[in-house]
């Protein structure tokens, strides 16, 4: 992912863009399969931040990539484990965000215990060898589309 998204520059117009239009390549079709099944802990997508700092910057929402994965339990953890693992991350790249650029997307952070809160409910989730290798897969399923998607 750092080789995929690091030559990225986040000061600039242009490319941040870019950032912006690969995230939302994946990330609403992640969210999109989410939304649709039970996992048992509370998340707030992100899909109308990226699209209000895409419209900020003159940009439509492009075409999400095609996404499926295994559908258990273990494989949504996995999958939201990266969404949500991304949204800590943004927080910390927002502070790269050039002086004037949108950055909704990148400061939805987490509120007070919220990704404490997130890793219990996860590691509570996880039954035993087998999930936890279920749930891997999927995490690097989402991954792999980011790659695709940079």
């Amino acid at each position: 992912m750092d080789a995929a998204y690091g030559a990225y520059r986040l000061d600039d117009r242009e490319s941040y863009t870019a950032f912006l239009i690969a995230h939302a390549r994946a990330l609403p079709a992640v969210e999109a399969w989410l939304l649709h099944r039970s996992i048992g802990f509370a998340w707030r997508p992100r899909r109308d931040a990226l699209a209000a700092d895409l419209a900020a910057l003159g940009c439509d929402m492009p075409e999400p990539l095609p996404f499926a994965i295994a559908d258990d339990q273990a494989a949504r953890w996995g999958a939201l484990y990266v969404t949500e693992g991304s949204r800590l991350g943004g927080v910390m790249l927002a502070r790269q965000v050039g002086e004037g650029l949108p950055r909704a997307y990148l400061e939805s952070g987490f509120g007070p215990g919220e990704w404490r809160d997130f890793r219990q409910a996860l590691d509570a989730a996880a039954a035993d060898a087998a999930w936890i290798d279920r749930a891997v897969a999927a995490a690097e399923r989402v991954f792999m589309l980011y790659k695709q998607a940079a």
